[in-house]
């Protein structure tokens, strides 16, 4: 779907169209797969007067706090879902993963690309880590600094001393802070315009809004976590690919190539 009115960001032109289509959250709690029968027209074609002072789309707070409620029930259920797929699976799924990723990253020619230490269960991209590492790109892994922040970046090799951070996810212990050129973005669920639905503190979207220039960012998960929207929000960023090791590399509308 393309931008309708000049001025009108990319998320924003989504999430108008999603909210057009959808007054109120709890009119969709059926199945993702399962649309509303009879959906009501959209809106005019320039959706200029529906956005505040800044640009953004007007969201009305009940209707922000019914999406809050709706992601925190989806996030459990597809958590539960994703530790629940067979160990054989989820391993299958890292290594085509990796080598989705490896095939883009050839295309993109990225420096520094940062990944993430997988928990609960999200695809194991650790082995392919070392093998990046050994090709000559620099690794890193998100730090959380304090609450309410951006991620910084520390590289990491195999080897490197590591320590306990935040939740306990294991961090490079030694702060060599680099800028990611390209960035993996493990998924709790996505949408077919490339929203991701992550844990919920909003730190991924932070670093992306404020990294100058804005790395290539991509997000890396199962199948069997597609959503037909995460309903995003203004302050929503879209991945640039989605990645699930089964058939393509998925770009977001309107990427070019």
């Amino acid at each position: 779907m393309g931008v309708r009115c000049r001025h009108v960001r990319y998320a924003d032109a989504q999430l108008l169209q999603i909210w057009s289509m959808t007054p109120r959250v709890r009119a969709v709690t059926h199945a993702p797969d399962d649309p509303p029968a009879n959906p009501p027209p959209a809106s005019a074609p320039c959706l200029a007067g529906e956005l505040d002072a800044s640009g953004h789309v007007r969201v009305d707070a009940a209707q922000a706090r019914e999406v809050a409620r709706w992601r925190k029930a989806e996030r459990e259920r597809l958590i539960t879902r994703r530790m629940a797929l067979p160990m054989a699976e989820r391993v299958a799924a890292a290594a085509s993963i990796g080598e989705q990723v490896e095939a883009l990253l050839g295309e993109l020619a990225a420096p520094v690309v940062s990944v993430y230490w997988p928990i609960r269960a999200e695809p194991d991209l650790r082995p392919w880590m070392a093998r990046l590492h050994a090709q000559g790109v620099a690794v890193a892994l998100p730090v959380v600094v304090a609450p309410g922040t951006a991620l910084e970046f520390r590289r990491w090799t195999p080897g490197c001393r590591m320590e306990p951070g935040v939740w306990r996810i294991p961090q490079p212990a030694d702060r060599v802070l680099v800028t990611p050129s390209v960035t993996l973005a493990p998924l709790v669920g996505f949408d077919r315009a490339a929203y991701r639905l992550g844990y919920g503190g909003g730190y991924f979207d932070r670093t992306l809004a404020a990294l100058t220039p804005q790395p290539i960012a991509i997000g890396v998960g199962y199948q069997a976590l597609a959503l037909e929207t995460i309903f995003p929000q203004p302050f929503d960023i879209p991945m640039d690919w989605i990645l699930t090791g089964e058939g393509h590399p998925v770009p977001r509308p309107g990427l070019g190539r």
